[in-house]
């Protein structure tokens, strides 16, 4: 049987009951399944980050000597690696955060794909030439490492966000430290053991660092610090404003990946039986707890009763329950105050004329003990307006408008302030080139799909958004470049003193 090796970590504490809370310097992963505690987490003081981030920094000036295939070679072993774990790695995802097996192991690949992609990368940074107007002059541009670099995951993303940052900024030339949210620092511990330990195993430690602690003693610490030239964080869109203001205070580099609140639009033409299992997926799918879940659906009103009818049978039938247990397909919300989330934005919905067609409450799952609730779809009303659907609410709750025109539903796409995800289904050329149109007049999410839905990502493109989302991009694409530095240089070959724009000095 495989072992992560945590009880080998001197930060993991076995013995912790439920009650046990981060005054103590101990954080208790909790099982949202059961409620119960799984372990405990001796957490990061202020000396303990400051031998981290000075280990971090030594590594940097090390690692970025070594030749990018060379480091591309570390990623590589790091990605055989997590093969070899995938399962253990992605039971302990679904076991912490209440993922739902296929989905954990999912994201554990999807680690694995961005270390794939990062391989290839550290043989692609590449620069320009470009010609200068001085004679015997050259022109280039290189990308440089920048430095350690400060990653804030979420609690939703355990492993694949931390995957997305350290994997290709490991072969930019630039060390990590990750600071995970507290609601899941175990499968923290595990992923950072098996990142660091290969590669010190490959003569290259502390280029994977880790540092558990509160916001208030680590978190403050980390986006104040200088030594860390970019902070790329996940997270509310609100923590992003304050992540971002501080950062910026000190002229530092932000990534942020922020809050979504998605819409589906629904065409007449559309073929109804795959939007419906996409939007199924797209909404309930991690328990409405993606950043790319789909929140709002936008339907033609001439299809808008046998739309919703066609996703109330699923939502009624699909199992609730333990993550882990075979045919489960929605797990529990993260904990208790997620729960009062839902309560608070349902009785909201009702209270501002939205009609509950199906769920609506809380789930009773093997005596109540875990943090579960029911899918839920609200019809909007005949006005389309409903003031709790304009704000995220991280739970599995749909809320249903309709519309009379393409312009107007794209309008009502992009009338929310985050700017995610989105996608259309539709069998019209015309539509689906409306939505994605090149003069900007389209959605304006970061993200947008035909006959896709809002979540499923794949590593090759660019992710994030714009607006409140933050407008950073990770993963694939060109996301690379925010871990390195631009230099452009010039190299005179000749024997003449030139200026540029036809200056004389002489």
């Amino acid at each position: 049987m495989q072992t992560l090796g945590l009880c080998d970590d001197a930060r993991f504490v076995a013995d912790v009951t439920a009650e046990t809370s981060t005054d103590s310097g101990v954080v208790v992963s909790i099982n949202p399944a059961t409620g119960l505690p799984i372990a405990g987490v001796t957490l990061d003081d202020e000396a303990s980050y400051e031998k981290t981030l000075a280990r971090s920094r030594e590594a940097f000036l090390r690692w970025r000597k070594v030749p990018a295939p060379q480091r591309g070679l570390v990623v590589r072993a790091m990605g055989e690696e997590l093969r070899r774990f995938k399962n253990p790695l992605g039971t302990l995802v679904s076991l912490e955060v209440g993922k739902i097996l296929s989905e954990g192991l999912g994201e554990v690949q999807e680690t694995i794909d961005i270390a794939d992609f990062a391989v290839g990368l550290s043989r692609q940074q590449y620069g320009l030439t470009m010609p200068s107007e001085r004679p015997e002059h050259a022109m280039k541009e290189q990308w440089l490492p920048l430095g350690p670099i400060g990653i804030i995951t979420a609690f939703n993303f355990p492993n694949a966000v931390w995957g997305w940052n350290a994997m290709l900024a490991a072969v930019c030339g630039d060390t990590s430290v990750w600071k995970p949210s507290l609601l899941a620092p175990l499968t923290a511990l595990a992923s950072n053991r098996i990142a660091d330990r290969v590669a010190t195993e490959m003569g290259h430690p502390d280029v994977f660092s880790l540092v558990i602690g509160t916001d208030a003693l680590i978190g403050e610490r980390m986006i104040a610090d200088r030594r860390l030239p970019l902070i790329s964080a996940t997270g509310s869109c609100r923590m992003g404003r304050y992540v971002g203001s501080v950062v910026a205070g000190r002229l530092g580099r932000c990534l942020l990946e922020l809050g979504g609140n998605n819409a589906v639009i629904i065409e007449p033409d559309a073929d109804l039986d795959l939007a419906a299992k996409s939007t199924v997926f797209g909404s309930v799918g991690t328990c409405g707890q993606r950043c790319t879940t789909t929140r709002r659906l936008i339907v033609h009103e001439s299809i808008a009763d046998e739309f919703v009818a066609k996703l109330v049978g699923p939502y009624q039938s699909v199992k609730i329950g333990d993550p882990v247990q075979a045919g489960v397909l929605v797990g529990p919300l993260i904990n208790s105050a997620a729960v009062d989330g839902f309560v608070s934005a349902v009785a909201q919905a009702r209270e501002q004329g939205g009609e509950v067609v199906t769920g609506g409450n809380v789930a009773e799952i093997d005596g109540g003990k875990g943090y579960f609730v029911e899918p839920t779809i609200v019809r909007v009303p005949a006005s389309n307006t409903l003031a709790i659907a304009m704000s995220e609410t991280f739970a599995p709750i749909l809320y249903v408008f309709t519309y009379k025109t393409l312009d107007e539903a794209i309008a009502m796409n992009n009338a929310v302030d985050q700017g995610l995800s989105s996608a259309i289904f539709t069998s019209s050329v015309r539509s689906a080139e409306r939505f994605l149109s090149p003069s900007g007049t389209g959605s304006d999410c970061g993200l947008a799909y035909v006959n896709c839905g809002t979540s499923g990502a794949e590593i090759g493109g660019a992710f994030g958004g714009e607006k409140d989302t933050g407008g950073g991009r990770e993963s694939g694409s060109d996301a690379w470049k925010a871990y390195m530095r631009r230099q452009t240089s010039t190299t005179n070959f000749g024997t003449q003193f030139n200026l540029a724009q036809g200056i004389r000095f002489e």
